[in-house]
């Protein structure tokens, strides 16, 4: 009998036995079944006996003693040590269930995987201590690619299995818990892997594919985690103990693979697999228990296979659709899906009703996991996070078919990109936050969607990004309930940390919860007009390598790379510039839209008039917009016909600067025709543009002093120039200006200089708002003992509002400040009624923070103070309200030194967080006020200097300017002057003159100053002791400032030995953990490399790639030192292979080097060094094996890089005779002449430098 002929007898009789001659299968007689067995021994290890013996089959004993006691003694047994009777296969995991019993099906398929199994399993059950487990982990892993290669090649593969089994059983005899045989161990196994990848190359592919590559057996292991060697274990103890249904399995394994590989709907693919898994193993598992069972279950599970098959297929074909097919068609997908879902339903109740196995628990289970998949977590601890405002009815229409193109464009860098953000850029009105809101809506259909925000339709003034990721997680929260137990974990383990870690518990670890194959998308509108967006982009850069499971789609009016915009160049982009709409569409939104319009006297638009309006409109859709809402609202006593008379009229397109602007004149001019009434509407959207929260038409009425009459006849004529209505059942509310009307209007009414009867100065409407803020602070009710006050919506608005108006309202210097109505009122308020704002605002804003602490003697400007400080220790995001109230507080009492010196921290933090030159000026400002409160006489004006010293270094570093960096070495001279040799502080000061020092050599390489710099750092060092926390890093400065001395001098190697030891001195005082110990690494590694260089000390180089190879492990991705770790190291390791040619050193050096390179996507400004690393060691590849396509890819970086150091820049030059050289090379190479234009034009530039 042939082997395979054995392994279908012995599949047959393990079903036999548990599922008797019932299923109608023909059972072979016990002669055959025990032939087979006998013929299995030979090459079987004995677990395989065991089936046999405990159905009661053949012989109990087919080896002779000494045979069988040999055969046991290679698996370290003796025969005393029987194995176990097969294990009941007994539910766990979905995913491991099914990799389990897969892994079991292809034991009995094929003798030989099962051998290697049960080698690798017996190898594991001598471990005794962690790196012998590891090393037994990296065999199973092989182990793993192998069985995926016998699914995907059985015939080649049988050979590289027996190859691997023979090296296991080599390995034995070796007591690899000792050190030296475990060594012996690994260099067998080592060898025996890569021969075998080097005989049966399509192997080496295996573990580099993408997951949803894979067959379903690996699949499930690598996408869950579960450690392989588990798998292995507990396929071989039920062995002999399943019935065999792989066809059932193979065709559920098909619809979690096509799950696995869907580009949508992956929720429902996923539900159809989860529930149709769940309901095949736990038939499985009722089967493989002794039990009578039906006789019409063979048939039973034949109908169910075929159906499962059905589904399956389809699945299979649905997954292999693109995702532009899919976006397109969201709605014949899912009603596909549903289709599907209620035939599995019908397949799952046909077999319950023909068949007698009690499935009831199956179900349940059934039911209890797609509840679990549900993430049925309490929604209510969810609402504690801030929610995005209601946007229902506030975007605009989107023009059917108006965006086909940019969203086929879309939808492909969604399904093919490696970029992280994609930021669609384009003039106001041109439609962004429309086709953002599209997008998001067919995002969500199609199960796309992470979460979206609108950054135009509420007041962003006082939520940062701690606020907005929130929002966002709140977001995915309710679109992926499975997301929310990360969630509520995130709301625990957040508190006072980075944004990083904001986004990483939020949003990313939520969304790498729910496994989809595919990246969810997170959708901000308008992120350019928010003022914390460069702190949020800074942060977003933290996910470049996470694409797998996040993109991010952002609208704004500016080009990020082009204009530089502030965070963009920590974050791998794709700028994506949206045009105005065709000219077709627009005449098809205004033969739509004019045919609603109210005409009179029978008189239309004509033709005509539709091709000027499409004209005159410049594509802009918010244009057309406009144009019909104020045809179709009587706001005036000119008809309709008037009214567009008037605007084809108009001599001026859209596509002119001023267009847009004309066309709001001209409206408003009509609205509002008289003095009186055109100051009404200033004073009216002037205060909607301040206001920053809805509210009743009644309480704006009395915030603002506007009656409620004017109210409503101001709202009555401003919806022709509405372009976000206000949501349903708001009539009685006044929103937020940014609500309701686009943008470019509100810009409109706020140029300054312009000639305009509807110009508004926000700053006076600021001033108004804190004004009747302040007058409502009298009416606040007294707290009390036994319960908390309620306030009204308009008293919750003043008392929250109240210092961010004031700040926004009312001028800074003590001289104005003294002569305005707030100062009058705050001056003459009771002191009581200042402590009771003070504990209602703290209660609206810190609503879990202890109660706000005061002192008796505590003036407005000290309880200003002591909220701003609370405020900013309470681990959320409140500096806008923070700042507010500082600068409130500098108004109050304009001599508080203390209060200036908050202020001036507050926005030196934020300039540093966010990259804000302006936010770094504000705080030099308060810095030198604090100054001037602190003459030369008072104790802290050292500090006060320093303090303007450092304000002055972070507007060096934000706008490059040498005099702000002289100024700032003037200010720390001076400070340093005035600090005596004994203060305690000292040390700071000199660090900071040496830095800025430092920071001028490296611009004009004066040697003298560089020698003051290495000076001030030794002065420094001895004022830190041993003990000293900033002793390592005054260590590595010193160090640092003596290699540069080593450099410029071209050969000082005392400084560099003096260097080296410093910076081991610096690595021995930041031991692990120690946050700097990564960089005391790199800086050692650094100067030992230079050594090197120097010297050829080929020790020092060694040491300093073990040292690099050290800091690389402490910096896993997303760390974001991680990429200029590969850097150093890869060039180390160049430098290495330079000594002995070693080639396994240069292969792994172009894999830093390429790792280094996917770390640093455009426009990451370190990328042109990695392309050009890369394409060095490249061409060392090449030199040693002369492949083509080494040298093709080393062409195609220094292609990239060239493009990225355009004409002009300072290695422009030596570019090009870099890839001249490869290109030439290939020429010679190829003997193919197809380079010869390119290699032409580069020498003609190459001659004109």
């Amino acid at each position: 009998m042939s082997a395979e002929g054995s392994s279908k007898v012995r599949k047959r009789d393990r079903f036999r036995h548990y599922l008797p001659s019932r299923l109608g299968r023909n059972s072979p007689s016990n002669a055959s079944i025990s032939s087979a067995n006998e013929e299995d021994s030979a090459s079987t290890p004995p677990e395989s006996l065991s089936s046999a013996q405990h159905a009661g089959q053949g012989p109990k004993d087919n080896l002779k003693p000494g045979k069988r006691d040999r055969f046991l003694g290679f698996f370290g047994r003796s025969s005393s040590d029987r194995p176990p009777t097969p294990k009941p296969f007994k539910r766990t995991t979905l995913d491991k269930d099914l990799a389990v019993l897969s892994t079991t099906y292809l034991m009995e398929d094929c003798h030989n995987v099962k051998a290697l199994i049960l080698a690798v399993v017996t190898l594991s059950s001598n471990c005794k201590n962690e790196k012998s487990s590891l090393f037994v982990g990296r065999c199973a892993d092989f182990c793993l690619c192998l069985i995926q290669y016998v699914e995907e090649d059985s015939s080649s593969a049988v050979n590289a299995v027996d190859e691997f089994l023979r090296a296991i059983k080599d390995i034995h005899s070796l007591d690899y818990n000792i050190e030296e045989s475990l060594k012996d161990a690994e260099e067998r196994v080592d060898q025996s892997i890569t021969a075998i990848k080097a005989s049966h190359p399509s192997l080496g592919e295996i573990k580099g594919r993408p997951r949803r590559g894979l067959s379903g057996t690996v699949v499930t292991v690598l996408d869950v985690g579960i450690p392989v060697i588990t798998v292995l274990k507990d396929a071989v103890e039920i062995i002999g103990a399943v019935p065999f249904l792989k066809p059932v399995l193979a065709a559920v394994l098909v619809m979690s693979q096509a799950a696995r590989q869907t580009q949508s709907n992956y929720d429902g693919m996923l539900s159809l697999s989860t529930t149709a898994g769940e309901f095949a193993l736990s038939i499985v598992e009722r089967c493989s228990t002794p039990q009578v069972l039906p006789p019409n279950l063979d048939d039973a599970v034949k109908k169910l296979e075929s159906r499962l098959r059905a589904i399956a297929s389809r699945c299979k074909e649905m997954s292999q659709k693109n995702f532009v097919s899919c976006f397109f068609q969201t709605t014949a997908f899912k009603y596909e899906l549903d289709d599907l879902g209620r035939t599995l339903d019908t397949a799952i109740q046909e077999f319950q009703s023909t068949n007698l196995i009690d499935m009831q628990d199956a179900l349940e289970r059934i039911a209890e996991t797609l509840r679990r998949t549900a993430g049925n977590v309490e929604w209510g601890r969810l609402d504690a996070l801030p929610s995005h405002p209601d946007t229902s009815g506030k975007l605009a229409e989107y023009l059917v078919e108006s965006r086909t193109p940019n969203v086929e464009d879309l939808c492909e860098w969604i399904a093919s990109s490696s970029e992280l953000l994609l930021c669609i850029h384009g003039p106001a009105g041109v439609g962004k936050s429309t086709l953002a809101g599209h997008l998001s809506k067919e995002l969500r259909a199609t199960g796309r969607l992470a979460g979206s925000i609108f950054l135009g339709t509420f007041p962003t003034d006082t939520s940062g990004p701690e606020t907005i990721i929130k929002m966002l997680a709140h977001e995915i929260g309710s679109i992926h309930p499975q997301t929310r137990p990360k969630i509520l974990d995130a709301m625990q383990q957040c508190h006072g940390t980075s944004l990083e870690t904001h986004l990483q518990k939020y949003i990313l670890e939520p969304l790498e919860s729910l496994n989809h194959p595919y990246p969810l998308i997170v959708i901000v509108d308008a992120l350019d007009e928010w003022r914390d967006h460069p702190t949020f982009l800074s942060a977003l850069g933290y996910l470049n390598s996470n694409t797998s499971v996040i993109k991010v789609i952002a609208t704004g009016r500016l080009n990020p790379v082009a204009s530089y915009l502030p965070g963009i160049d920590k974050v791998s982009v794709r700028p994506y510039h949206l045009s105005p709409v065709s000219m077709g569409v627009i005449k098809k939104y205004f033969e739509k839209h004019l045919e609603s319009v109210p005409w009179v006297d029978g008189r239309k638009a004509h033709p005509g008039d539709i091709d000027k309006l499409a004209e005159l409109s410049g594509g802009l859709p918010v244009w057309a917009a406009t144009v019909i809402a104020l045809l179709s609202y009587q706001f005036s006593e000119s008809p309709p016909h008037d009214v567009l008379a008037d605007i084809v009229g108009s001599r001026r397109q859209v596509g002119g600067s001023d267009g847009l602007g004309d066309l709001y004149e001209n409206a408003l001019k009509r609205l509002f025709t008289t003095t009186e009434t055109q100051q009404q509407f200033r004073r009216y959207f002037g205060a909607i543009i301040a206001l920053q929260a809805p509210l009743s038409i009644s309480d704006f009425s009395a915030i603002t002093g506007i009656s409620m009459h004017l109210i409503n006849k101001i709202q009555a004529a401003l919806p022709a120039l509405h372009t976000r209505p206000p949501p349903p059942g708001s009539e009685k509310t006044v929103h937020p200006a940014t609500a309701i009307f686009h943008l470019s209007l509100i810009e409109h009414v706020q140029v300054t200089g312009a000639e305009t009867a509807f110009a508004i100065s926000v700053f006076e409407s600021h001033s108004a708002l804190g004004l009747r803020c302040l007058e409502h602070l009298s009416s606040l009710p007294s707290p009390s003992l036994h319960h908390d006050p309620r306030l009204r919506a308009i008293q919750d608005y003043a008392v929250r509002y109240l210092p961010y108006h004031v700040s926004n309202g009312s001028p800074r210097s003590n001289d104005s400040w003294s002569q305005t109505k707030h100062c009058g009122i705050l001056r003459a308020m009771s002191t009581g009624t200042q402590r009771r704002w003070a504990a209602l605002f703290h209660k609206a804003l810190m609503p879990g923070d202890n109660g706000l602490e005061l002192e008796t003697e505590d003036s407005m400007g000290k309880i200003l103070v002591k909220l701003a400080e609370r405020l900013g220790r309470s681990g959320g995001d409140q500096w806008g309200f923070q700042v507010a109230c500082l600068e409130v507080a500098v108004r109050v009492d304009d001599g508080d030194a203390e209060a200036w010196f908050e202020l001036g921290q507050c926005y030196e933090k934020q300039g540093d967080r966010a990259g804000d030159l302006r936010m770094s000026k504000e705080a030099l400002a308060a810095y030198q006020h604090v100054l001037k409160l602190r003459p030369e006489s008072h104790p802290d004006h050292p500090k006060s200097l320093l303090c303007v010293s450092n304000a002055l270094w972070s507007c060096y570093q934000r706008n490059g300017n040498q005099d702000t960096l002289s100024e700032m070495i003037s200010c720390s001279r001076k400070a340093l002057k005035l600090c005596p040799a004994l203060h305690p502080d000292r040390d700071r000061y000199l660090g900071a003159l040496a830095n800025a020092l430092s920071d001028l050599y490296n611009h004009n390489g004066d040697l003298q100053m560089l020698k003051e710099v290495i000076s001030l750092h030794r002065q420094g060092l001895e004022l830190c002791p041993a003990s000293h926390p900033e002793r390592s890093r005054t260590l590595n400065n010193l160090a640092n400032a003596l290699q540069s001395l080593h450099e410029h001098d071209g050969g000082d190697i005392d400084a560099l030995k003096e260097a080296i030891s410093l910076h081991r001195e610096a690595l021995a005082l930041c031991s692990a953990p120690h946050p700097d110990h990564s960089s005391s690494l790199n800086n050692l590694a650094g100067a030992l490399g230079a050594l090197f260089s120097s010297n050829g000390d080929e020790k020092a180089l060694n040491e300093a790639i073990s040292l690099r190879h050290e800091a690389l492990a402490l910096r896993p991705a997303p760390h974001p030192g991680r990429s200029s770790t590969l850097n150093n190291l890869g060039a180390s390791l160049e430098a290495r292979y330079q000594c002995d040619g070693d080639i396994s050193t240069l292969n792994e050096c172009i894999s830093l080097h390429r790792e280094a390179l996917g770390l640093r996507p455009a426009p990451h400004p370190d990328r042109p060094q990695s392309l050009n690393n890369l394409a060095i060691v490249l061409l060392l590849q090449f030199e040693q094996n002369r492949e083509v396509g080494v040298l093709d890819e080393a062409i195609s970086l220094r292609r990239e890089l060239l493009i990225r150091r355009p004409s002009g820049h300072r290695y422009r030059k030596a570019d090009l005779k870099d890839i001249l050289h490869l290109l030439e090379m290939r020429r010679e190479v190829t003997r193919d002449d197809r380079d010869r234009g390119e290699i032409d034009d580069l020498r003609v530039e190459l001659a004109a430098l």
